[in-house]
């Protein structure tokens, strides 16, 4: 390396010292903005360590340094330099704002704003403050704070600015005020891009499906050339107003364009075509992404489940899996909700360990799903503990384990759960009212159920609809009080559906009130001459009457109207293998085996009181014969298979497409004592939990 001449030193020692500090100054403010870009926080560091120690600041290098701290994350470094900073500027504000809105801190970015506005600072605002302090407002729905900031802006005169505009487009369509958005939307001179997507997006969240449509009209004419947030919200379009035809040309527009995928647009043409139930072009379009991630994974699975494909849900998580993708919270909800839609315990438990092994059990989406799950495969218990190991909670959690609780006939448990989630605070849905007064149903709590429906419902602003009447009637008809529950029907203006119907139906069934019984059936078949279980209930009734020329009369009209009555079918999960039982099928290879089970509990359970109800053999045979029928039902048959193969005290779970019969219900109960095992049979009403002799739904089926 050469020395310097001597010319050369006296000539630095003698260069102007301002000339120096110049020199100084700008070499510091170019390692800022590197280290601000690379986000080098040590280099930053050094920087500021030597202005501190030199004392040479200015307002130019701290913004650039409040700066740096921000975009490291390091926002009470910034705080603490901007509180201490001797001069500051709007640029100082901003940057402070920005970095606190980034970082997930929005109110403080407001209130930074309300300092620099009517507090202390006194800056006038720029269209940078504004732009920044509308997303603030936007992230967290402050709708009051946004017009606030919108008549500010007014006063300013820079609401012509683009970017300020777009902000407020976005904190009203955010804050679901569409009429202040549509509002400033016409307001402008110019339409861009995203103003269209702000607009559109905003009709999407609020359910305006119609007026989305005509903003996309307008968009189509004014706009060229779309972006990716573009088409994410148009194929939103499509899915929510279940248009498959439109959502492929924009899927073909897309392609003809050559546009590049990304994350967002590839799970929205998925979600698209699994929304409009085209589960086909789903798959299809999902296997033809040049590349696949855990969004499109998950967006292919939800589109499965979504339509019923549960199974085809869990084979592509495990092909995922396979593929070394890694699951996210999102995706074992997906699949937890598969399992829940097979009622796959199994499953369902290994996808919890699983959940739990990868850190994503604590999400609140998978929370909820296993609740889902738990519940609807049988296993109320383990619902419970995965509602009460939950770290935080929102409505539909509240919701799911009041609904189970509900459906399993555990109807205290669901009221009181109803009482900790008032005293929590978290305000009822039209969803929780529905397992609510099922849970005043099954207690046979007229009074409160009134109560809940005429005054409660109305306080909170919850109009009452199809699915909460129904459970009224329900309430009555499990009181007794049939006649009552047939003018409530009469008398309340609602769209009755048959559901309410059977309800009355099955009541007038169980109560033996045969002849409010054939009336209600009557009118049903008149609505839907097609109901398979309005006459399969018209004929029980007939025979339980011993009326067997109502049965003949019942099974000639069947023929007549080529309607067939389903057969009884149950099924049991034994080692992830599933095993299917059809009533008086003698098919299965361990029949044998099962056969001597059946015989065997049909002899013990006799010895502590079962009498065969053989009203319930819908067969003109001798008592005998009806009998052996009886045997052969298929809950008794899979859940003799399953004391065979499962362990000494074991619980079993067994799952039936028909409501259980009168004569299972009891042989079953008395099978729970002699067996020693908790025996859960979900049939095509409820779960029926049984143990110790007794059963959830206390005898009312």
């Amino acid at each position: 390396t050469q020395r310097p001449c001597a010319n050369g030193l006296a000539l630095l020692m003698h260069t102007a010292p301002s000339s120096q500090a110049s020199a100084s100054r700008e070499s510091d403010l170019h390692i800022l903005k590197v280290s601000t870009e690379s986000k080098n926080l040590a280099l930053g560091n050094a920087v500021h360590a030597r202005l501190i120690k030199t004392s040479q600041f200015d307002v130019v290098q701290s913004n650039h340094l409040v700066g740096l701290y921000c975009k490291c994350d390091r926002l009470s470094a910034a705080r603490q330099l901007f509180d201490e900073m001797p001069e500051r500027n709007g640029v100082s504000c901003n940057l402070l704002m920005a970095g606190y809105l980034h970082g997930g801190f929005p109110t403080q970015a407001l209130s930074v704003f309300k300092l620099m506005s009517f507090g202390e600072l006194l800056f006038h605002p720029n269209e940078y403050v504004f732009a920044t302090t509308l997303a603030s407002c936007a992230d967290i729905s402050a709708l009051d704070e946004g017009r606030q900031c919108h008549a500010y802006v007014l006063k300013s005169g820079l609401v012509s600015h683009s970017y300020v505009r777009n902000a407020l487009l976005h904190m009203y369509t955010k804050c679901l005020d569409m009429e202040y958005a549509l509002g400033v939307f016409w307001g402008g001179s110019d339409f861009d891009l995203f103003a269209f997507n702000s607009v559109i997006n905003g009709f999407l969240d609020n359910g305006q499906q119609s007026e989305a449509k005509n903003i996309l009209s307008r968009m189509v004419k004014e706009i060229a050339q779309w972006d990716h947030v573009s088409y994410v919200s148009v194929l939103g379009l499509c899915a929510d107003s279940k248009d498959p035809k439109f959502g492929g040309q924009i899927h073909g527009q897309i392609l003809r364009r050559g546009m590049e995928y990304n994350d967002f647009v590839c799970s929205a043409i998925v979600d698209m075509y699994g929304k409009c139930s085209d589960v086909q072009n789903a798959v299809l379009a999902f296997h033809e992404l040049p590349g696949k991630n855990v969004v499109s994974w998950t967006a292919v699975m939800a589109s499965c489940t979504q339509n019923g494909h549960f199974e085809e849900s869990l084979k592509l998580f495990i092909q995922m899996a396979d593929d070394g993708v890694r699951a996210n919270g999102l995706t074992y909800a997906v699949a937890l909700n598969s399992c829940a839609g097979l009622s796959a315990l199994r499953s369902g438990d290994a996808l919890n360990g699983h959940a739990e092994k990868t850190g994503c059990k604590s999400y609140l989406s998978v929370g909820n799903a296993l609740i889902n799950m738990y519940s609807k495969s049988g296993s109320i218990d383990d619902a419970t503990k995965a509602f009460t190991s939950m770290l935080n909670r929102d409505i539909i959690s509240w919701n799911s384990i009041i609904n189970a609780y509900s459906h399993f006939g555990f109807a205290k448990g669901a009221l009181e759960t109803f009482h900790n989630m008032l005293a929590e605070e978290e305000t009822p849905t039209y969803v929780t009212f529905i397992g609510v007064l099922s849970a005043c149903a099954h207690l046979g709590l007229v009074d409160e159920g009134f109560y809940y429906l005429n005054h409660l419902m109305r306080e909170l602003g919850i109009e009452p609809g199809k699915e909460h009447y129904t459970c009224m009637v329900g309430l009555l008809c499990r009181a007794g009080r049939l006649d009552e529950a047939d003018r409530f029907m009469r008398d309340t203006r609602t769209e009755w559906d048959i559901v309410a119907r059977r309800t009355l139906l099955s009541a007038c069934q169980v109560h033996g009130n045969h002849g409010l019984g054939y009336k209600v059936a009557e009118h049903i078949l008149q609505l839907d001459p097609d109901d398979v279980g309005t006459y399969i209930s018209l004929s029980n009734m007939y025979s339980k009457a011993r009326r067997w020329d109502g049965v003949v009369k019942v099974r000639k009209l069947m023929r007549q109207r080529d309607i067939k009555k389903e057969p009884g079918v149950s099924w049991i999960q034994i080692r992830n293998e599933t095993h299917v039982f059809v009533s008086e099928d003698k098919k299965h290879p361990w029949m044998d085996q099962i056969t001597e089970k059946v015989a065997e509990l049909i002899t013990e359970i006799k010895l502590i009181g079962y009498v065969p109800n053989i009203a319930c053999a819908s067969h003109d045979v001798e008592d005998e014969q009806k009998e052996e029928y009886l045997r052969y039902h298929s809950e008794k048959l899979a859940i003799a298979f399953g004391v065979i193969h499962m362990p000494p005290g074991a619980a079993i779970y067994i799952m039936k497409n028909l409501r259980m019969c009168d004569d299972c219900h009891v042989a079953v109960k008395l099978i729970s004592i002699v067996t020693n095992r908790k025996l859960v049979v979900r049939d095509a009403n409820r779960f029926h939990c049984f143990e110790s002799g007794c059963c959830s739904c206390d005898d009312y089926w």
